[in-house]
């Protein structure tokens, strides 16, 4: 599980899978959320602006993304 320490108060679901190198650029990002790939506290989301806040667990391929302050 990837840990992602909040800078500010949120951070956007594209920029987190980024940042976790789950994916290679925002366009890669905006692909797999468009198509349904990834989940936020195992719900299916589709927006790529999604913000996420401390505490949010987001799941891609088999691979999570944990959300802290």
């Amino acid at each position: 599980m990837e840990i992602i320490k909040l800078r500010d108060e949120y951070i956007k679901l594209g920029q987190a899978l980024k940042a976790a190198g789950f994916v290679e650029s925002g366009v890669d990002a905006k692909f797999v959320i468009q198509d349904g790939l990834v989940s936020v506290n195992g719900e299916i989301e589709v927006q790529r602006g999604k913000k996420l806040y401390a505490g949010d667990v987001v799941s891609f391929d088999g691979q999570e993304i944990r959300i802290e302050k």
